[in-house]
């Protein structure tokens, strides 16, 4: 079996050994051992219980965790302090709603002969789908990876989880995993609701698994698409839940830019450096007017851009990637660098790379714009009128979110927001796509290539993902569960 080291992104060099790559007999294993908790998980209270514990264990192991996924990551330890009090609060938002039991879905209709065809006694709630494969994200290695949204709404919803660790942060998935792990028995459930593997082939073994009933994945459109095509085929096909990727598209009107363009600029660069722009809502494109009012918003944005600070992205994969990717922008025919992305080395950082910033017109706007570049860059793009500007957003697939910045009484913001609407799952007016709120209204997902299905991975109805309706007919109330028995 392969060794799975730890690297550290700010320099390139190893940090040691920290697993071996799981071959099939560790993903069966792993898989056989969390699909025998399945009944052990059954129990709401316990769940809830699980849940809780999982966030009191992660806060009360948060320097190592946070000391461990700064090395690996090179996010620092604000970013990361952060991160890791959003899993806590999310771990205690899911146990909410395991305790509140609205999730079930419970539905009882008594019987009416009248009805046509007559109707018996029914009774519906929803059931866990079974043992499900989770894939930790590069770019979030707590809100995304092993004690994430997936891992938090699985368990809530009764199912058991496998893990596949992400090689950017092997050892924060270590730690994580054990503090989850923990947390159950310290609660009276077994260790392996959760399990843990490493390796490429083990994401392939997983989502093979016959015991494996769905899986979640937030990752690039190549290796999502790829392991969605593999849930798809298998003699028993299962759900795929895939956040794949996203442009989060910004139209700026002419009224606004002219009104703030420094306000916007600044916190258009603000947003799209965040985290070295390493953030799936990352805003890759911007439509900003043509004409004076927009020349003031593009100079305010260059000369931020140009001012921000360099910074290591989480892999030398990723940094190669971002740098030959804006390279191939920047030649294409009408594009202008308005600050250009390079390697930045520092003592520090020998690996860090400067943010970039892209402007074209509207006319020249080519498909290579409109495919993500994961790393600190975006594209402005100068729309004539509110036509130019329609045309170049009729272009868009599936977007995890779309903003507008306009005011209120413009006569347009409606009905720019409606068209934002068609191809984006959140809708911002007047703030930035980066971050994502843990509340019951949110939607973290959009059409496809966004998500591979119309859900979300955030907020609370992350849950539903992981489970399916059953109904009873005409069962004696005293055999059904509790929550049938009203």
């Amino acid at each position: 079996m392969e060794p799975v080291l730890s690297i550290d992104p700010r320099t390139g060099e190893s940090r040691g050994q920290v697993a071996v790559e799981a071959d099939a007999a560790a993903v069966d294993a792993a898989v056989r051992a969390a699909h025998g908790t399945l009944d052990a998980l059954a129990d709401r209270p316990l769940r809830a219980a699980l849940l809780r514990a999982a966030a009191d264990t992660v806060e009360s192991r948060a320097d190592d965790l946070i000391a461990t996924a700064d090395a690996e990551t090179a996010l620092g330890v604000p970013r990361l302090t952060g991160e890791l009090a959003r899993v806590a609060y999310q771990f205690r938002f899911f146990a909410g709603i395991v305790e509140d039991g609205s999730y079930l879905g419970v539905v009882i209709d008594q019987p009416d002969q009248a009805a046509v065809p007559p109707r018996p006694e029914l009774r519906r709630w929803k059931v866990p789908l079974g043992a499900v494969a989770v894939f930790a994200a590069s770019n979030f290695p707590f809100a995304f990876s092993v004690p994430g949204g997936d891992t938090a709404s699985a368990l809530a919803a009764g199912c058991p989880v496998v893990v596949k660790a992400h090689p950017d942060h092997p050892a924060t998935s270590e730690l994580a995993a054990t503090a989850i792990r923990d947390a159950a028995e310290k609660v009276g459930l077994p260790a392996d609701v959760l399990t843990l593997v490493h390796g490429r082939q083990a994401g392939v073994d997983l989502v093979r698994h016959p015991l494996i009933s769905a899986v979640g994945f937030t990752g690039s459109i190549p290796g999502g698409r790829a392991l969605f095509d593999l849930a798809a085929g298998r003699p028993e096909p299962i759900p795929f839940y895939g956040e794949l990727g996203s442009l989060n598209p910004v139209l700026i009107t002419e009224r606004v830019a002219g009104e703030r363009p420094d306000d916007i600029a600044a916190g258009l660069v603000a947003s799209y450096t965040l985290g070295q722009g390493q953030f799936c809502t990352k805003p890759g494109l911007v439509l900003v007017p043509a004409g004076p009012s927009g020349d003031a918003l593009v100079r305010a944005a260059a000369g931020a851009a140009t001012a921000a600070a360099p910074g290591s992205l989480l892999d030398a994969r990723m940094r190669d990637n971002f740098l030959a990717g804006f390279a191939a922008r920047a030649a294409l025919p009408g594009v202008r660098a308005l600050a250009t992305a390079a390697a930045a080395p520092t003592a520090q950082a020998p690996q860090a790379v400067r943010a970039g910033l892209l402007e074209v017109a509207a006319a020249d706007l080519v498909s290579e714009l409109l495919e993500e570049c994961f790393g600190p860059v975006t594209v402005l793009v100068r729309y004539r009128d509110p036509a130019e500007a329609q045309a170049v957003l009729s272009g868009f697939g599936g977007n995890l979110t779309a903003t507008l910045h306009a005011d209120p009484d413009e006569p347009e913001a409606a009905a720019w927001l409606a068209r934002l609407s068609r191809f984006a799952g959140r809708v911002i007016f007047g703030g930035w796509p980066t971050g994502v709120a843990v509340a019951p209204a949110m939607t973290h997902g959009g059409p496809y290539p966004a998500t591979t299905s119309p859900t979300t991975s955030v907020g609370g109805t992350a849950i539903e993902r992981w489970l399916r309706p059953v109904t009873f007919q005409t069962a004696p109330p005293a055999l059904l569960p509790p929550e049938l028995r009203g």
